[in-house]
């Protein structure tokens, strides 16, 4: 069980958790919460989570992606934890389940939820397999910010309350882009690892530089849009995140100042802020 538990990569596992906790605390607000469609929410997020990076694990070993790599998670698959069939099986296995439990939200809210959820299976593959792998051509960080953040968000909020949502898409907004940051410390701290192997994230594409500005970027947008949300509701309490923001510039300092594996802490110190602000974020719309 433990390789698998591994596999999953259950430091970045709370950015599965951040959206649907935004999407079902303004579904909340709204008057439009169900339990039981949030719980399945919850749970389709996270196994679209772990089969992606299930997905991950295998395809970089398949291309060669992990053969150098000094730095990062322990690899399941490269490491001989686990086999290259074994893992196969477990991708199929993970989003049969998935799709399964999304079912009775199909039922619930009609075909927009099942074409959402095939969408999340294709993308979640395609991320690092398939002619054109998202991961290796730089659309990482897009593919992130739009299935962990309007995805996410959005689509909890729907199959809560049936429908769409400025203040839910403003609030996804926000989320894809705090998620994508963990992203792109991966990238970051993994810049000569994927250079080397032809892995061309936008890091690479643009240059360790241009990381540093997007994380920045990414940061300082997340708190623009907070403002707007503020502007939106005249809810002071929507402001709470803004009690992390101390720890967010700790965590640049950390991006300017460390380099390789150093990075690991400053990856899962990421995720950390992300799931710290979505629980913050909620609670100011739980509290209305």
């Amino acid at each position: 069980m433990k390789r698998w538990l591994i596999a999953a990569r259950p430091k970045t596992l709370p950015a599965s958790f951040a959206p649907v906790i935004v999407g079902a605390s303004i579904a909340y607000a709204d008057g439009n919460f169900s339990t039981i469609n949030t719980i399945l929410a919850f749970l389709c997020a996270l196994l679209f989570q772990i089969g992606s990076n299930y997905v991950n694990d295998l395809y970089d070993y398949l291309k060669g992606a992990d053969k150098d790599r000094k730095s990062g998670p322990t690899r399941a698959v490269s490491s001989g934890l686990i086999s290259p069939t074994e893992m196969k099986k477990a991708i199929f296995i993970i989003f049969v389940v998935a799709f399964i439990i999304g079912l009775k939200l199909v039922f619930d809210k009609g075909i927009l939820v099942l074409i959402i959820g095939m969408l999340s299976i294709v993308f979640a593959i395609a991320y690092t397999a398939g002619p054109f792998p998202l991961a290796y051509n730089g659309l990482g960080d897009l593919f992130v910010f739009i299935f962990f953040g309007l995805v996410g968000v959005n689509g909890t909020y729907y199959v809560n309350a049936g429908s769409f949502s400025l203040i839910a898409f403003i609030s996804s907004a926000i989320i894809g882009l705090l998620v994508a940051n963990i992203l792109v410390v991966n990238n970051y701290r993994d810049y000569e690892e994927d250079k080397q192997s032809s892995k061309k994230t936008l890091v690479v594409r643009l240059g360790k530089k241009f990381g540093i500005v997007q994380y920045i970027f990414s940061l300082v947008a997340s708190y623009i849009l907070l403002i707007m949300l503020f502007l939106r509701t005249n809810n002071l309490f929507i402001l709470l995140p803004f009690v992390l923001s101390p720890f967010g510039i700790g965590l640049v300092l950390q991006i300017f100042k460390l380099e390789g594996s150093n990075l690991n802490n400053t990856l899962s110190l990421t995720a950390l802020f992300a799931f710290a602000f979505s629980i913050l974020l909620s609670t100011g719309f739980v509290i209305i």
